[in-house]
């Protein structure tokens, strides 16, 4: 094979993966195959919560299907559900509560986990997080309790923040974390798979 013919057709072949990878929603992650159809719905502004999401389910052996919730995704085929989001202003993204408030009724009986990610100032989460965020929040939306739940601190990248959010949070953020806002990472995966084992198990307890 000529030079010229292997870059034309390694060329075709790129434009055809791409073309397959945008058809088949590039959010979608794809794990291992599993009878227990189990999926992870995430809701996230910057990405922080599409990482725990994918870890939770590497936690959970690689069995979940991770969605976005702007995908709209059809869940009724899947039987466990965990749902989570990031937290900015005390709520996750109205996408997703808007997907749970219209699919509530074919979710509840299927939620086995709930999660949340905010960035907390800096500072560690703990049960006032989990209260507010889980409890009096997500948990309400789901009309569902007494199943395992988390929040796990998050991240700031400043440059994919919408320029509102962006001085707003500047701003804010010295009365919050007494400095100035830079880019941080505190969601640790060590901590998502912790999660997504816990789900795992008591799915098949």
């Amino acid at each position: 094979m000529e030079r010229r013919d292997f870059f034309r057709l390694g060329l075709a072949t790129g434009i055809g993966t791409i073309a397959l990878a945008h058809d088949t929603w590039a959010l979608e992650y794809y794990p291992r195959p599993s009878d227990k159809k189990c999926a992870v719905l995430y809701g996230t502004w910057c990405g922080s919560s599409r990482d725990a999401a994918v870890w939770i389910s590497e936690g959970m052996g690689g069995i979940a299907d991770v969605f976005d919730v702007r995908e709209n995704p059809d869940l009724k085929a899947f039987e466990h559900i965990v749902i989570g989001g990031s937290i900015r202003s005390g709520v996750t993204p109205k996408e997703l509560q808007d997907y749970i408030a219209k699919n509530k009724g074919s979710l509840a009986s299927k939620i086995r986990g709930l999660f949340a990610v905010c960035g907390n100032g800096e500072r560690p989460v703990g049960p006032q997080q989990k209260s507010s965020y889980i409890d009096n929040h997500l948990a309400k939306l789901c009309g569902v309790g007494n199943v395992p739940s988390k929040v796990f601190n998050g991240r700031i990248t400043k440059l994919l923040l919408d320029p509102q959010t962006r001085k707003m949070m500047e701003d804010n953020y010295p009365n919050i974390a007494g400095k100035p806002l830079e880019n941080y990472d505190l969601l640790k995966r060590t901590d998502c798979l912790a999660f997504g084992e816990e789900v795992l198990a008591s799915i098949q307890a």
